[in-house]
């Protein structure tokens, strides 16, 4: 049990007066008592043994005999209880600042990781993206630089061969394809042969003369009579010239006179003796 002398003062007496029936109050609350009732007498009662108190304490200050007064246990163990509690109300505050800090730093890695991830979700979307592309660029090269077998879309050589040319008018490539597959399922048909001139264009179109001159030839085998055979024989000369075969142009260019002339466009005709002078023939 700690003890501290001191000296009491009017002050000081007053105050432990003033702790005596506060301490008194708080025993109250444990003990109801009667509630005391404060009047002139009692007042002046209370004065009077407050004097007492001053004047023999004065004395036994004076006498060299001061009053101890002892702390109360329960006081100090609540001091200690106080200060306890303070230490963990401070490691508590130590525990939160750390618990920000931590939550500060992971909302900042979640944030590098979210860029990261939509970095990723790009890069991987692209990639798919150009997997596609490759596997749709094979698949087209497969299907247009594979053997071409018959086969026929309707079971018709003149519808056959009418699809293939509206294909080859949106898409030379896939058009001839569609063309060479009809001249493969219809051999020695009408269809065959307008489908090589049809395809000789597109040869010629993709500056490829000559192919051309192949398809060209292949349409004129024993030198049909269709409305379409006298332009693919000009169209023939003109390939077999830019191949530097004039002497070839110019036996395509007789066959013209002799077999289509009659039949031909004066516009054909102009065109004939123009190539015959082209190609020197005599």
């Amino acid at each position: 049990m700690l003890k501290s002398p001191f000296r009491l003062t009017k002050p000081a007496v007053l105050t432990v007066i003033g702790l005596t029936l506060i301490g008194g109050a708080v025993v109250a609350q444990v003990q109801p008592m009667e509630q005391i009732q404060w009047d002139k007498r009692r007042l002046d009662q209370l004065d009077r043994n407050v004097r007492r108190l001053e004047r023999a304490l004065t004395q036994r200050n004076a006498a060299g005999q001061p009053v101890l007064v002892e702390t109360d246990p329960e006081v100090v163990a609540l001091q200690g209880q106080v200060s306890i509690l303070a230490r963990r109300l401070s490691d508590v505050e130590q525990t939160f600042q750390r618990m920000n800090a931590d939550s500060e730093r992971l909302t900042f890695q979640l944030d590098e990781v979210t860029r990261e991830n939509s970095q990723l979700s790009r890069r991987l979307r692209d990639l798919e993206g150009r997997v596609e592309r490759a596997e749709k660029a094979a698949e087209e090269a497969a299907e247009l630089n594979g053997p071409v077998v018959a086969h026929s879309p309707t079971g018709d050589a003149a519808q056959d061969l009418q699809a293939a040319m509206r294909l080859a008018g949106e898409d030379a490539v896939r058009g001839g394809r569609a063309l060479e597959t009809v001249i493969v399922t219809w051999p020695d048909t009408p269809q065959a042969r307008e489908a090589n001139s049809r395809l000789g264009d597109l040869r010629v179109a993709a500056r490829d003369n000559a192919s051309a001159v192949q398809a060209y030839a292949a349409a004129l085998s024993g030198w049909p009579r269709t409305p379409w055979a006298p332009e693919t024989t000009l169209k023939l000369a003109e390939a077999l010239r830019a191949t530097d075969r004039a002497t070839q142009a110019c036996g395509a260019l007789t066959e013209f006179g002799r077999r289509y002339a009659e039949a031909a466009t004066a516009a054909q005709k102009t065109r004939a003796t123009q190539l015959r002078t082209r190609a020197s023939c005599s």
